[in-house]
């Protein structure tokens, strides 16, 4: 009798790999048997390094080929950086597991490794990311610092900064932690600074919609419902707020514990903290909603209406005009 296999569609960068190796680990730990093989393939987020992702179609670029391998039989499952999956998905294609959260925070990381905050910076100093998101808070409390572009896989961007092309960068905290990096973390930005993306730190993971057989391995493996219900909630927010890569926004649903009755997380409020802001950091809007866990989709949205209350829909109407 042939042994079940299965097939993993991945990025070729360093934390893809890693990522895609973690949930090969978490597949077969639970079921020896089973043959797991890497399918990697190269995006076109990773071949178009010297535009701005807001500019060339934004994040989906990282996650199109992964779909297609999926949708074509090539591949059974799908590894993604939650961050990166459109709010809506390829037809035919599920989202099957949603992992536990790695640190969600950003990091400022300084070169060799030195210590140092946002708030030590020098006057004018340059700092690099590719997040618009990023810029916009870092802007917000910083509006003297210049911010550039910063394209590449984590080691490629350390690098850049060790060079000197910035005198500091900003990373997810979880990507530097997954790669063995967490030492060059200067700063663990907190979440009023730099409140971050949609379901930084989960890893997603997608499959065909019927293949009841992934879909039941993913599952057994490594999904974590109380994840999906924070996941649920950001992604809830994004859909409804209808922007895109072009507008700056940021939403981070958290459990609060104070109520919690049994302590077994049965009677824990679910946070869902939302931000919209414009790119130079010159208007930041702030929404919160509280609830219950079962309402996780509700309060995402809600999060959404306070800011568009806000006027955060001109923000988004703004952001989505082309630049002259």
């Amino acid at each position: 009798m042939s042994r079940p296999r299965l097939t993993i569609a991945t990025r070729g960068s360093a934390l893809a790999l890693w990522q895609a190796e973690h949930v090969k680990a978490r597949l077969t730990a639970g079921e020896p048997e089973l043959e797991v093989e890497l399918l990697v393939l190269k995006t076109q987020g990773d071949l178009i390094l010297d535009v701005p992702l807001s500019q060339v179609g934004g994040k989906a670029l990282f996650v199109k080929e992964s779909e297609q391998a999926l949708l074509d039989g090539r591949a059974d499952v799908a590894v993604h950086s939650m961050k990166d999956v459109p709010a809506e998905l390829a037809p035919g294609l599920v989202l099957a597991g949603t992992s536990a959260r790695e640190t969600a925070n950003d990091a400022l990381c300084l070169p060799g490794g030195a210590a140092g905050t946002v708030d030590d910076l020098p006057r004018g100093a340059r700092v690099g990311t590719s997040s618009l998101r990023r810029q916009c808070q870092l802007l917000a409390r910083r509006p003297d610092l210049q911010v550039g572009m910063l394209r590449g896989n984590v080691p490629t961007r350390l690098r850049k900064l060790d060079d000197g092309e910035h005198d500091a960068i900003i990373l997810a905290a979880a990507g530097l932690l997954r790669l063995g990096h967490g030492d060059r973390i200067a700063q663990l930005l907190p979440l009023e600074l730099s409140l971050p993306a949609v379901a930084q730190g989960v890893l997603g993971i997608e499959t065909r919609a019927d293949d009841a057989a992934a879909i039941a391995r993913v599952r057994a493996a490594l999904h974590d419902p109380r994840e999906e219900r924070r996941v649920a909630a950001e992604r809830a927010f994004l859909a409804r707020m209808g922007g895109s890569c072009q507008t700056p926004l940021a939403a981070h649903a958290q459990y609060d514990c104070a109520d919690a009755g049994d302590g077994d997380g049965s009677d824990d409020a679910l946070v869902v903290d939302a931000l919209c802001g414009t790119p130079d950091g010159a208007c930041v809007l702030r929404a919160r909603t509280r609830g219950a866990p079962g309402d996780a989709e509700a309060l995402g949205v809600a999060a959404a209406v306070e800011l568009l209350a806000q006027g955060a829909d001109a923000i988004v109407a703004a952001c989505a005009r082309p630049t002259a």
